[in-house]
């Protein structure tokens, strides 16, 4: 155990956060999502939802400022669905964490499948929830 981490990031989060550099994207997935078909790091965070694992990388994890797309969502295939409920809890989280408005970026499933394949790496959860996958882009910590 460490003192001011968060005690559900694992070794291998921490690591693969700490390892990130500016403009890296990390893809945190629900327990629906393909992620062992799609990374090329793969991060098991069984047993945890999207949420609480989103709010415990956000302590450390800084969200890049100099992109307009910060954060993204998976869109809902049906366009007439409403807008999952997850995703009030993702801008509340990202909004608390950095002390300003993140938007969420919605793009179609075939394009979040692809950029989650680009990303450094994909934690899976067991998320139960329905469209509750995120993509983070990295920021800087900027100087003290």
């Amino acid at each position: 155990m460490l003192k001011g981490i968060p005690p559900l990031l694992s070794p291998e989060l921490l690591h693969t956060i700490a390892a990130m550099g500016h403009g890296d994207e990390i893809v945190l997935a629900d327990g629906n999502y393909p992620s062992a078909s799609h990374a090329d790091r793969l991060v098991r965070a069984d047993g945890l939802g999207v949420l609480p694992v989103l709010q415990a990388i956000l302590q450390l994890f800084p969200v890049d400022t100099f992109v307009a797309e910060q954060a993204l969502v998976m869109q809902p295939v049906d366009e007439d669905a409403a807008e999952p409920p997850i995703w009030k809890d993702f801008r509340r989280s990202l909004q608390m964490a950095e002390g300003r408005r993140v938007e969420l970026t919605e793009i179609d499933r075939f394009a979040f499948y692809e950029r989650s394949r680009e990303a450094y790496a994909i934690v899976a959860t067991s998320e139960t929830a329905l469209y509750a996958n995120i993509i983070l882009k990295k920021g800087i910590v900027p100087p003290a």
